[in-house]
């Protein structure tokens, strides 16, 4: 690993470790290496008020992995099959998990981190993407590539719980299951777009009384769209598309341009601080692979590398609260077990 720029990087490897390794200025240092003990990587959430990180496999898993916020595994909760798109409740009380193998989103407790309750999505509905708004949990749903995907809405203050599917509208069509993204207010927005098509479609709803109302859409993202997300305050669209050299953003409002994040060939995840101030990228190359700009910016902030010789994960970055470090979920080149590392100060403030 070796810092480009000014920016101070701490890289630690989910396993059990005595001290971080900081790495000052334009230093080197040699990461430990290790793994999550997941056989591929899904999706990461940053729980703030624990201190932990949440990590899961996707479809071929049967567990989430929870870190501290210097990387070192403290448990594995077991059972939740196909473990995939993460998501916390408001108060920050529960995690939600989709269970694409599972056909289930599951609750856990981050106190306990126990399984407090399980919600069926139906057969063969395979839920893999999570996003909120106030009590609702939206989930981008769909099995293998035969386009049944759609988006499906849990009600978590319904007594009980319930859940619906096909919310998407009758003229909107996912090959697979969504990604998805939200505002977490209660009218949202909530954004979904197609991963991996050769035209990736984004949809962008408000939320009304508890269902999507269909706002702008259009094939903004270019193809192989792998990560899509919002600022803090609803306003901005961020995507990540492989056919791009940039992270792209975009009015939520009309899906007009408002900017682009140079970051070189195959941008594969991007995360906005949740200040709103920054925004971080990374791409599917073993050099350069995190590029952390100021919202608005024209050059990076900060050029790291992070993967040695493996790769960042798809959809694998997020920020802690204060924007004093980034997660990253790297894996071998040719290989999917993850590894979380963690950049302390990436913005170099």
């Amino acid at each position: 690993m070796r810092t480009v720029s000014c920016a101070k990087t701490t890289v630690l490897t989910a396993v059990a470790v005595a001290a971080s390794l900081a790495v000052a200025p334009g230093a080197a240092a040699s990461p430990r290496t290790g793994s999550l003990g997941l056989p591929a990587y899904s999706d990461l959430v940053v729980d703030e008020a624990h201190h932990h990180v949440f990590v899961s496999g996707g479809g071929t898993s049967n567990g989430v992995v929870v870190t501290d916020f210097h990387g070192r595994v403290r448990k594995t909760i077991d059972r939740q099959y196909g473990a995939s798109g993460l998501v916390l409740s408001g108060d920050g009380r529960t995690l939600y998990v989709a269970l694409a193998s599972g056909d289930a989103i599951s609750a856990i407790d981050t106190t306990t981190l126990a399984e407090t309750a399980r919600y069926p999505t139906g057969s063969q509905t395979c839920p893999a993407h999570l996003a909120r708004t106030g009590t609702l949990v939206w989930f981008g749903y769909g099995c293998e590539q035969s386009w049944n995907g759609g988006i499906g809405r849990l009600d978590t203050t319904a007594t009980p719980p319930t859940v619906a599917i096909d919310q998407q509208g009758a003229n909107v069509h996912f090959r697979h299951a969504p990604l998805v993204a939200a505002q977490s207010g209660d009218t949202g927005p909530l954004v979904a777009g197609q991963a991996e098509l050769s035209q990736s479609a984004v949809y962008v709803y408000a939320v009304t009384a508890g269902k999507l109302d269909a706002r702008a859409s259009g094939a903004v993202a270019g193809s192989d769209l792998a990560d899509l997300t919002l600022s803090p305050d609803g306003k901005t669209i961020y995507t990540a598309s492989g056919s791009r050299e940039a992270m792209e953003a975009f009015n939520s409002a009309d899906l007009t341009r408002a900017g682009a994040y140079r970051t070189g060939q195959y941008p594969d995840s991007v995360a906005a601080s949740p200040d709103g101030r920054y925004v971080a990228g990374g791409v599917r190359n073993p050099r350069d692979d995190v590029y952390v700009y100021k919202v608005g910016g024209v050059t990076p902030l900060s050029t790291l590398d992070v993967t040695d010789a493996g790769v960042l994960a798809s959809r694998g970055l997020a920020w802690t609260a204060d924007g004093e470090r980034l997660f990253a979920i790297t894996r071998p080149a040719n290989g999917a077990e993850p590894t979380l590392r963690v950049l302390e100060y990436p913005a170099d403030r």
